[in-house]
């Protein structure tokens, strides 16, 4: 897995699945040096279809911030979700928005055709 994405306009993301006692929630971290607002839609994919996602505003900073989903109960191990957070700017509807970036796990290798 390699939960690290960049691009050279200047946004670089990391995305996890983190685990306490019987709660699993989706991480983020960020650096945003674009100069420009971005918004970032973290999201967490579990067991049975289960998906809960939050919307976090990601301001222009030379310094890391982070977003995450809401706990929630597990329903089995950590390693049966996957965390994913997408990036795009800052206007407009979220369907309308321009994607600059999308953080989360390389495909499984059955999935790489």
């Amino acid at each position: 897995m390699r939960p690290r994405a960049d691009l050279p306009e200047g946004v670089e993301g990391w995305t996890c699945v983190m685990a306490d006692g019987h709660a699993t929630w989706a991480r983020s971290y960020y650096r945003n040096t674009t100069g420009d607002e971005l918004r970032s839609v973290p999201t967490l994919m579990g067991p049975g279809g289960r998906t809960v996602e939050t919307h976090c505003t990601v301001g222009s900073q030379d310094e890391p911030g982070d977003c995450g989903t809401p706990h929630r109960s597990s329903y089995g191990g950590p390693e049966e979700y996957v965390a994913v957070a997408g990036y795009a700017d800052g206007g407009g509807a979220a369907d309308e928005a321009s994607p600059q970036l999308r953080s989360g796990p390389d495909p499984a290798p059955s999935a790489m055709g």
